[in-house]
């Protein structure tokens, strides 16, 4: 770890660098986008889509913006990137604002149609061609039998006491919080540092290992890596980390033995559902396409069309399977990938990482992702998968 000399020593050589990334980190901690694209009325506006037979578009509501996006526009324009002598890292902190410039559009946009989904898309862009055809690969495929670790027999309660257990084997504090306005059945915020679990939800074995794997063996791990860098942008996020982020936290199911082709399947239907948006499909079309035509049962396509359509038209889920695929290709090559697990960074950036970390202003990981020394996937169908997806 960093000592306080050092840190003292590198704030006075990088002044400027650790004034704006300060100012940026007050500012940044406002704009978590996942805690207000969550609609207040799932329940009811799902029973209310059930009686319709499928035909009425739901009715979301969202939570109210707790500050001024105008305000804050100004606030992240302010600051004086010029007094940035080094241009790479003048260039990359230009980016990081607009990045966040464009996250504070979407947020303000939020419940308002084709307004949000145009910023979505400027934030989590597309699926490609090829990320609709490796989902249609996958897809392909014939389900497998269920077994007894897929039943949902586990009350939230029950998911809390396995993963304080599961968290027992990473050297950081667990915070757990219970929510009834999540789309996921358990996610990490990242401003909180804390697991939230969906409230009224039962899990299953293979989902809890899935869930532990996922949200504490990569997204914990990279907010705690985060933290302990010199630089604050470590922890609140590069520009476009997202496919990074969920790719680790993917192949860590994969590695740890919860990876199903259930799941990819999962992902594969949020891909489809995100390239239903550029085709103009409404919620209840989308629905159709996973519910009608793939046979999805209601209630999982019902999650699935909701993440897609949530704000106005939510692309992030599409990002899932792309990340998966580019963090394997990098196993394959044997490449480390502990670069990736220094905060909420993107495979795109290990240059600029790299930059960092020559000058002082990174340093190693301090909590690795334990699955990734596992190795305990057992299903060679998910091996033929990864190993052909274009």
């Amino acid at each position: 770890m960093i000592k306080t000399q050092e840190i003292e020593q590198l704030e006075k050589e990088y002044s400027n660098v650790f004034e704006i990334d300060a100012n940026l980190h007050r500012l940044v901690r406002r704009i978590e986008l996942l805690s207000y694209v969550n609609p207040l009325n799932i329940e009811k506006e799902k029973q209310q889509f059930f009686a319709t037979k499928y035909k009425s578009n739901p009715n979301f509501k969202y939570p109210k913006l707790k500050f001024d996006p105008y305000k804050l526009h100004r606030l992240f324009f302010s600051q004086r990137l010029e007094r940035i002598e080094d241009e790479k890292i003048r260039k990359f902190y230009q980016d990081v604002i607009y990045f966040y410039a464009n996250m504070i559009q979407c947020i303000e946009t939020i419940g308002r149609g084709k307004h949000f989904y145009y910023n979505s898309l400027r934030v989590y862009g597309t699926p490609t061609e090829k990320d609709v055809q490796n989902a249609r690969f996958i897809l392909h495929f014939a389900d497998e039998p269920m077994s007894a670790d897929m039943e949902k027999i586990y009350s939230p309660e029950e998911a809390r006491a396995y993963f304080e257990e599961f968290a027992k084997t990473y050297d950081f504090p667990l915070k757990i919080k219970y929510s009834h306005h999540i789309a996921a059945e358990a996610m990490v915020s990242n401003t909180e540092q804390a697991l939230l679990i969906k409230k009224n939800v039962k899990f299953s074995k293979n989902q809890l290992l899935t869930l532990g794997n996922h949200e504490i063996g990569v997204h914990l791990v990279t907010t705690h890596n985060g933290l302990k860098q010199p630089l604050r942008i470590f922890s609140n996020g590069f520009p476009k980390n997202v496919e990074t982020q969920e790719g680790l936290a993917v192949f860590s199911e994969y590695m740890g033995g919860a990876l199903t082709l259930k799941r990819l399947k999962e992902l594969s239907y949020r891909v489809l559902a995100a390239d239903s948006l550029i085709k103009g499909y409404t919620f209840a079309d989308t629905f159709d396409l996973i519910h009608g035509q793939y046979k999805l049962n209601r209630d999982e396509a019902f999650g699935i069309t909701l993440r897609a359509h949530r704000g106005g038209g939510f692309t992030k889920d599409r990002l899932y399977l792309s990340g998966l695929r580019k963090i394997y290709k990098k196993y394959q090559k044997e490449e480390s990938l502990d670069t990736l697990l220094m905060g909420k960074v993107s495979i795109e950036d290990e240059e600029i990482i790299k930059y960092f970390f020559d000058r002082g202003l990174a340093q190693p990981i301090t909590h690795k992702t334990l699955s990734f020394s596992q190795k305990l996937n057992t299903n060679k169908t998910l091996d033929f998968i990864l190993n052909n997806l274009k």
